[in-house]
């Protein structure tokens, strides 16, 4: 009797239709659309997967806490440089983790050949002076045009056109030698243009060329005449700008210059200009001056960069 109830109970509920509550949701598919669209007639945007990006943050972390366990092991101090990375030091147990750092000036060998930049700055009454070494081996037709610019005088009396604070100072427009044209600087120079030699990356005092943007210029050719400063390790214009400089002296005059009140364009009210800028083949490292300013100590110019005055002065003092 009871086996019979069972079998009928089992044929009514095969005639049912089984609710919601007990079926499991169908599982989710693992395929992309390949555009969304969202609310409000907003064009479709593409879906970009994320999996290679999550593989190079994962490679990249590895690499870190490996560089870290290598250190612990051993216990004693090291440092790692990383491919695009920062450099990873490890004492005992402690890891810490700093920007590549740019090569002293005063350690240059003796027998060694550079192309230096003097630049001599007019800003706060004073003239203050700025040094940087040119990449002519990565950069030589940007250097080129560069020094080009500095032996026909083309930057003497240009205005500083815009000034980001801790971020970069540009100048070289030929339009900022008019102040009455202030309402297009930052436009000129177009006259002439290098071609992209983008090796360098962006570290503090990076010095690089200005362009106009990958829309209108797909070829990233470098503005012929004007260039900027970076005054941070900014990763995120690396592989777009050419970089054919670096500063050794003088990164704090460059700071200033940042932190000085500007309008609404970035450009500074009051006028910083460039006095002259003189190119030079300098031999040995640089002689560090007595004032001491942290992380950006000063040199002394060559005495190739320096103008008769100057060296007069120095022999009779």
């Amino acid at each position: 009797m009871k086996l019979l109830s069972a079998l009928l109970l089992l044929a009514i509920g095969l005639g049912q239709p089984v609710s919601a509550q007990e079926a499991a949701p169908p599982l989710p598919t693992t395929t992309l659309p390949a555009t969304v669209q969202p609310p409000g007639g907003i064009p479709n945007l593409p879906v970009t997967p994320l999996a290679p990006i999550d593989k190079m943050a994962e490679q990249a972390q590895r690499e870190l806490f490996e560089a870290a366990e290598r250190g612990n092991a051993t216990g004693a101090s090291s440092a790692t440089a990383i491919p695009g990375g920062p450099i990873v030091t490890t004492t005992g147990r402690k890891t810490t983790f700093a920007a590549p750092k740019v090569e002293d000036p005063a350690g240059w060998p003796k027998d060694s050949q550079r192309k230096l930049a003097v630049m001599e700055v007019s800003f706060g009454g004073t003239i203050e002076t700025v040094m940087f070494e040119l990449y002519a081996n990565d950069a030589p037709m940007t250097v080129s045009n560069f020094m080009d610019n500095c032996e026909t005088g083309s930057y003497n009396g240009l205005a500083f056109h815009r000034a980001i604070e801790n971020f970069i100072v540009q100048t070289g427009d030929p339009l900022t030698s008019d102040e009455g044209a202030r309402d297009r600087w930052g436009t000129g120079g177009e006259s002439k243009t290098v071609p992209a030699e983008i090796k360098r990356t962006h570290r503090k005092g990076a010095v690089a060329m200005g362009r106009r943007s990958d829309k209108v210029n797909p070829g990233r050719k470098s503005n012929g005449y004007q260039f900027y400063f970076s005054l941070g390790n900014y990763g995120s214009m690396d592989g777009k700008y050419t970089v054919f400089g670096q500063v050794v002296s003088g990164i704090e005059t460059l700071e200033k210059i940042s932190n000085m009140p500007v309008d609404g364009n970035d450009c500074p009210i009051a006028r910083i200009e460039i006095k002259s800028i003189k190119v030079i083949d300098h031999k040995g490292p640089l002689y560090a001056t007595q004032q001491d300013t942290g992380d950006s100590r000063k040199y002394s110019k060559p005495a190739a960069a320096k103008g008769f005055f100057e060296r007069f002065i120095e022999r009779v003092w």
